[in-house]
């Protein structure tokens, strides 16, 4: 990933918290990836790790339309993605083989809800999915830019990530086309 375009991402992330109200902390932890595809329009994320504590931790995402974090599932974390501003569509999976039509038992919003696998949940601002160990998820943003958040059990992002795709990495690798503007949590 050109860091350009990483700065890019930034630069757009940190304009949208500003706009909404979202102050940041000082020095955040900035992850930026397209998930070692090449393609970040396509599939990538700007996550922001607010907490990170042994028991739980925090992130602050951003997305724009058309930014799809992939199909992936963790053995240890639960989690609630949240939508925190804009719209933001969520798929679920109860394996790896992403069937469509099966009934998946969670809460959206707190409340227990069936819902079949594959299908879109649509959160708009304020609403969370809880998801536990074992369901597969992908989301990605349905208005023209997203802010996300998840709260979660620890997190373990080399060794908790099971991605369907087996052509995925976690981190970029990062081509210097331009000076950094922030540092990565991947940078060296």
């Amino acid at each position: 990933m050109k860091r350009s375009a990483i700065n890019h991402l930034v630069r757009s992330a940190e304009f949208c918290f500003v706009n909404h109200g979202w102050t940041l902390p000082p020095n955040p932890r900035w992850d930026v990836t397209d998930f070692g595809l090449g393609d970040y329009q396509r599939f990538g994320l700007v996550l922001i790790n607010l907490a990170e504590e042994p028991e739980y931790c925090e992130k602050l995402m951003y997305g724009l339309k058309g930014m799809t974090t992939p199909a992936h599932t963790h053995k240890k974390k639960k989690e609630d993605i949240i939508c925190r501003w804009g719209q933001l569509d969520v798929f679920l999976w109860k394996s790896a083989a992403l069937k469509k039509g099966e009934k998946l038992s969670l809460k959206i919003s707190g409340h227990v809800t069936e819902v079949p696998t594959g299908e879109p949940i649509h959160l708009k601002a304020g609403e969370r999915v809880t998801l536990v160990p074992g369901v597969y998820h992908e989301f990605f943003p349905a208005s023209s830019e997203c802010i996300i958040g998840e709260v979660s059990t620890a997190n373990d992002d080399l060794h908790d990530n099971f991605f369907v795709n087996p052509d995925i990495g976690r981190f970029p690798g990062v081509e210097e086309d331009e000076p950094a503007l922030i540092r990565l949590l991947s940078d060296k």
